[in-house]
């Protein structure tokens, strides 16, 4: 394709791995049919921050800030409990208004594979710096106030009622129960297809589905974030406290138990600052029944993580899931 020079820096990848970069062409096609020549990229940079989909930090003429272009894996290296992750985050933009001053917007998204093979996104860039690169240079009596931070941003999100259980794109379920076994399901059929033991996640999917009227005593749909933590958060730079400024990448949103959420998870994960959480989100139920699953949803973070080490190929930290579960 004609236009201008594109200075393009992509990350350096073996051909094996999950992530492929896209060319330099793919992205000017993308500008191209977004902006019809009215607006070109100049520079590209890959991030290597993203740990599925590739993103790609755009200067575009005649814009005073870069774009986002996020593209989804090839379709065939998906597994089944990650399919279509980026439609499903499309999906759930209108059902994260209370967060949106928080998040990026979508400038254009498509996913006919038209344009190029792959799903893609472009976002406007938020200005911050990742939490992971800097929250651990803040003194740690300033940690409780991020973690307030976030607990405000979960609760924003959890009490959101949704219209189904399950994925926020669907498929929709009747019941938690229908949702959470299908999530289970889906994992369980990732592993096995990848040649690992799923043997210790089929008898927690035994397990609960006996005791059904223990999770069918989730009646409403809410909101889950699906994995937002520190990774997906950026802090202002320079600020004399950790303030988060935006929230990214809300692609495995979902309708059920918020005690189900990766947030939920890791802010009950140690009993330090992150305690802090509580005091903005409110207090976690302790109940029986709501213990109980919690161990459930436990089993399925677990299964999730292990098919993720495979993915990333971190293939000798894939065996420490199984005695956890």
């Amino acid at each position: 394709m004609k236009g201008v020079a594109v200075d393009f820096l992509p990350v350096q990848r073996s051909a094996d791995v999950f992530q492929q970069s896209l060319s330099a062409d793919e992205v000017r096609a993308v500008f191209a049919h977004v902006f019809r020549g009215e607006a070109e990229p100049t520079a590209v940079v890959e991030l290597g921050t993203g740990l599925y989909n590739s993103v790609y930090r755009v200067a575009v003429t005649g814009q005073s800030a870069p774009l986002i272009l996020r593209a989804a894996p090839p379709a065939e290296r998906q597994f089944r409990s990650e399919r279509h992750l980026m439609r499903n985050e499309f999906a759930s933009q209108p059902w994260l208004a209370p967060i949106a001053q928080f998040m990026p917007q979508v400038v254009a998204a498509d996913w006919t594979g038209s344009v190029i093979e792959w799903d893609w996104m472009i976002q406007t860039y938020l200005d911050g710096v990742p939490a992971p690169d800097i929250l651990s240079s803040y003194p740690r009596d300033t940690f409780p106030g991020y973690f307030r931070q976030m607990g405000a941003i979960a609760r924003s999100v959890h009490d959101v009622r949704g219209d189904h259980f399950g994925p926020v794109a669907g498929p929709a379920y009747g019941s938690w129960s229908e949702a959470l076994l299908a999530s289970f399901e889906a994992i369980r059929f990732d592993l096995v297809t990848a040649g690992l033991d799923s043997a210790d996640l089929q008898k927690v999917m035994a397990i609960a589905s006996d005791a059904r009227p223990t999770l069918d005593e989730i009646t409403e749909p809410m909101l889950l974030t699906g994995d937002l933590w520190t990774i997906n958060c950026l802090l202002a730079s320079g600020a004399p406290e950790p303030t988060i400024t935006g929230v990214l990448d809300f692609d495995r949103t979902w309708f059920g138990d918020p005690a189900a959420d990766w947030t939920i998870r890791m802010a009950k994960a140690k009993q330090d600052e992150r305690q802090a959480f509580w005091e903005t989100y409110g207090q976690a139920s302790a109940t029986p029944e709501a213990t109980w699953r919690g161990l459930v949803y436990e089993a399925r973070h677990l299964g999730a993580i292990r098919l993720e080490r495979l993915r990333l190929g971190k293939k000798d930290l894939v065996a420490d899931s199984y005695p956890a579960i």
